[in-house]
């Protein structure tokens, strides 16, 4: 599913321009007595420099209650956009899935989105964990580097699942240079935690905290991760425009 960039054709309104111009040049050329009444002017073309990939987005935002379900507006065209890109390059293997990871809500909210692009739907709707040092109840700083225990935005490629210390889980490959490329290196995989879960909000007013990694609730670590594996786009959304200055994605 591809959202493309289309510009407007312009063959109509030129041949009605051309009818125009020709049919006023033989008028003068017989001289008549009669009164010309001019043709009129053709309407205005429309913009050639839309962005229909914003348009599809907008309305496909609408469509799907991701408003009502708490999602950013901003975070979604730009999933879409990077999405797009990911898509015409190939390095997508399951295209009809996109999950992304709203960081301009705090842990407290149901943030990660599991979207069936060709169904219009959320499957799924969750709370999940940033990394410890990226912020308290919100994520608000950022890093590439192992040791760092903060999270990294940007685009992700799911890849293969294993049986690790934290259970079934989900290693995700970085596409982006600086920003999250190290993510593999740096063991930041999906997971279940004890400590993403709602209790412990109630408890300390603020989801438990990763080492980075985005962590799930455990009753739904296997259902998300079977729905996402094996070569779908994910990606992390933050507010902060160093973010989009930085991105060859976005």
């Amino acid at each position: 599913m591809r959202y493309p960039v289309r510009k407007t054709l312009l063959v109509a309104g030129l041949a009605f321009a051309s009818f125009t111009l020709t049919a006023n040049k033989n008028s003068a050329l017989t001289k008549s007595a009669a009164t010309v009444i001019p043709a009129p002017a053709p309407a205005p073309l429309p913009d050639s420099n839309i962005d229909e990939s914003a348009i599809n987005a907008t309305a496909l935002y609408s469509e799907m209650g991701l408003e009502k379900a708490g999602m950013n507006e901003n975070a979604f065209e730009l999933a879409l956009t990077g999405y797009a890109k990911l898509e015409e390059e190939g390095k997508l293997k399951k295209s009809d899935i996109i999950t992304i990871i709203d960081f301009s809500q705090p842990s407290t909210r149901k943030r990660l989105y599991v979207i069936d692009l060709e169904e219009k739907e959320i499957l799924f709707q969750s709370v999940v964990s940033h990394g410890r040092n990226t912020g308290t109840l919100w994520a608000k700083s950022f890093s590439n580097q192992t040791g760092s225990y903060k999270s990294s935005p940007g685009f992700y490629l799911t890849a293969e699942t294993y049986m690790g210390g934290n259970g079934y889980s989900l290693r995700l490959d970085g596409l982006e240079k600086n920003i999250n490329h190290s993510a593999r290196r740096r063991a930041i995989v999906m997971h279940g935690a004890p400590y993403a879960n709602e209790s412990t909000i109630r408890s300390l007013g603020f989801l438990g905290r990763s080492q980075g990694c985005p962590a799930l609730p455990q009753s739904l670590t296997k259902p998300v991760i079977n729905t996402i594996k094996g070569g779908s786009c994910l990606f992390i959304y933050t507010p902060n425009p160093a973010y989009v200055a930085n991105s060859r994605i976005v």
